[in-house]
């Protein structure tokens, strides 16, 4: 039993090893050979106020879209966790079909329904609200396919609680909206924040849904891709490498700062 025990350690030890490899020379060849070939190009991307603004518009578009993830996709996951009532698995599938479709396919759909001409669009022009080449673009795209990721990891978390604990406080006089509050939401607390990391972290990727309904402003994926059309990898890969240092970290400092954010452990 103990050798079958160390051959399983073994192999599976092997398999991470070669997983984590292929992300580290991945990621480290990418900095690295930016570093050694211009280290100097590298600095002053840094400092440059259309690569500093991209990322910002990255990062703050993704967190307004996560904002609207939590406050709407919450209480879908609860109910997903919750409650069994017609169509149930149709929204389910729907809420997946974001991670299958291509997102040039997500482009498209949400130029049908925001664009100038669109269902919700075409409205909303004739107050002043845009999509087209505006922020709220940005942040409708981000959404779009970010939203899987929250949904299923709340769903998961609620789904994860012992339906006995908010049982007890409704039998205690709670109302259904203070045992959410009290009970089932802070015992979620690590799922929510897991799912809205994931989300943030989607929306900060997206490409393709982004390009078609918004060139203007240029997110940090967008103005990579266009310094890479225009002048080639040497003036591309710098941005890359900043996008990569930000993005690793800000996730360093969230997975630290979120060991001691859950307000009570589940078990």
């Amino acid at each position: 039993m103990k050798t079958e025990i160390n051959k399983t350690v073994i192999l599976f030890s092997i398999f991470s090893v070669i997983l984590i490899l292929y992300l580290l020379i991945t990621i480290g060849n990418l900095i690295i050979s930016q570093l050694v070939i211009d280290a100097g190009a590298l600095w002053k991307t840094m400092w440059d106020s259309s690569v500093l603004k991209s990322i910002w518009i990255s990062f703050s578009a993704s967190f307004v879209s996560t904002a609207i993830a939590f406050l709407f996709g919450t209480p879908l996951a609860y109910f997903l966790a919750r409650k069994n009532f017609p169509g149930k698995n149709f929204i389910e599938s729907l809420i997946d079909v974001p991670v299958i479709i291509p997102h040039t396919v997500a482009g498209i759909a949400l130029i049908s329904v925001f664009g100038y001409n669109g269902l919700i669009g075409s409205p909303l022009e004739e107050i002043g609200i845009r999509f087209v080449d505006a922020f709220p673009g940005i942040v409708v795209a981000m959404l779009f396919v970010s939203i899987p990721f929250y949904i299923n990891h709340v769903r998961e978390g609620f789904e994860s609680i012992d339906p006995k604990l908010e049982n007890v406080a409704r039998t205690l006089g709670e109302s259904e909206w203070g045992t959410f509050r009290t009970i089932t939401l802070p015992l979620a607390y690590r799922d929510v924040l897991a799912g809205s990391i994931m989300s943030w972290a989607r929306g900060i990727s997206e490409f393709g849904a982004v390009i078609l309904i918004t060139y203007y402003p240029m997110i940090a994926p967008v103005l990579i891709f266009e310094r890479f059309r225009s002048f080639g990898l040497g003036a591309s890969r710098p941005i890359a490498v900043v996008l990569i240092l930000v993005s690793i970290l800000i996730f360093v400092i969230l997975r630290y700062l979120s060991r001691g954010w859950s307000l009570y452990a589940k078990d």
